[in-house]
């Protein structure tokens, strides 16, 4: 029990850290006292390679000026994974492989135009 100690105390930890090191030694040998690398994208739901040949199918019409609909890559991406996701998802997806939004919609898609017109038309005559 002392040598246990001495060993912590050598390495700066406690009894419980030379303990559990030494139990992972005896089950996994040299390999289980390695850190296991941490980080990275542990909750994909596809791998970046598999992510650019989603968007390549994408590409063409958006290298050719056509607006990328969202919504089409999104039911794309969804099919792909099996399953339902936010639109961030989508949105990270797009800035992970540097595409970027180049220009807002010019015009609500529910609009009324001839609202409008009487607005511009009235809206500032009682002023």
């Amino acid at each position: 029990m002392e040598l246990i100690y001495q060993i912590g105390a050598a390495m700066g930890g406690s009894l419980s850290t030379v303990n559990r090191a030494h139990m992972a030694y005896d089950q996994g040998g040299i390999t289980a006292l390695k850190p296991q690398p941490c980080g990275g994208r542990q909750r994909e739901n596809m791998t970046v390679a598999e992510e650019k040949a989603l968007l390549a199918r994408f590409a063409n019409a958006a290298g050719a000026g056509e607006m990328l609909n969202i919504r089409d890559l999104k039911r794309a991406y969804e099919q792909a994974i099996d399953h339902e996701t936010s639109n961030s998802t989508v949105y990270n997806l797009l800035d992970r492989h540097g595409w970027r939004k180049l220009m807002p919609r010019p015009f609500h898609p529910q609009r009324d135009v001839e609202a409008q017109n009487a607005f511009k038309k009235t809206a500032f005559h009682a002023l």
